[in-house]
This record gives C-alpha cells, sequence and structure tokens, in this order.
C-alpha cells in the first residue's frame, strides 16, 4: 500500500514538473519585435512634432503622449497626401487594346 502512495506522488510531481516547464520558458521568451532602432526613431518622430520625454511634468505625461502620437499620425497622414498628390493617383487597373479580334474565314 505505501509503495502504492509514493508511486501516485512520484507521478504527481513529474507530471506537475512537465506542465510547469512550458510556463516557465515561455515567460522568458520575448515577444517585443521592436528593435531598439525603431524606438529610437519613434522617440526622434515624437520629437519632432512637440513630444518632450524631459519635461518633467509626470502629471501629464499619458496626455502628453497620445497628443504627440496623435500630432504624428496627422503629420504622416498629410505628407502621404503630398506624396498622392505630386505623384498622382494611382488609377483603376485596365488594360486597353486595339480593335477585338475577328476570325479570317478563307474561301
Amino acid at each position: 500500500m505505501k509503495s502504492i502512495i509514493v508511486t501516485i506522488a512520484t507521478v504527481a510531481a513529474t507530471a506537475t514538473a512537465l506542465l510547469a516547464a512550458p510556463t516557465a520558458s515561455y515567460a522568458q521568451s520575448s515577444h517585443s519585435t521592436l528593435t531598439r532602432a525603431q524606438v529610437r526613431q519613434e522617440l526622434l518622430d515624437l520629437e519632432s512634432v512637440g513630444y518632450e520625454p524631459i519635461a518633467g511634468d509626470g502629471d501629464n505625461y499619458p496626455g502628453d503622449i497620445v497628443a504627440a502620437q496623435e500630432r504624428l499620425a496627422a503629420k504622416r497622414l498629410a505628407e502621404r497626401k503630398s506624396a498622392e498628390a505630386a505623384y498622382g493617383s494611382n488609377g483603376a487597373p485596365g488594360t486597353d487594346s486595339g480593335a477585338p479580334a475577328v476570325a479570317v474565314v478563307k474561301p
């Protein structure tokens, strides 16, 4: 009877360890897709529309960063519209050709 309890306890401990191992490795994996260079570029872009990360006004932090992101989005939209106007629209896809093909019947 004692050996059955020891066996069950061993199986339970092994199962717990096997189930916990993927969780521990998952917690240490990095899911970030941004590189340092991309983060720095985003900060420079935000600073170009007036965001000051060292302003020291921690009370308005969420509002300041959200406002800067909105200004940056508006700036990028204006740049995109300006680029479209400079190059013209893409136009609708289509094909043009000469007259339709007509089969020639030889007598």
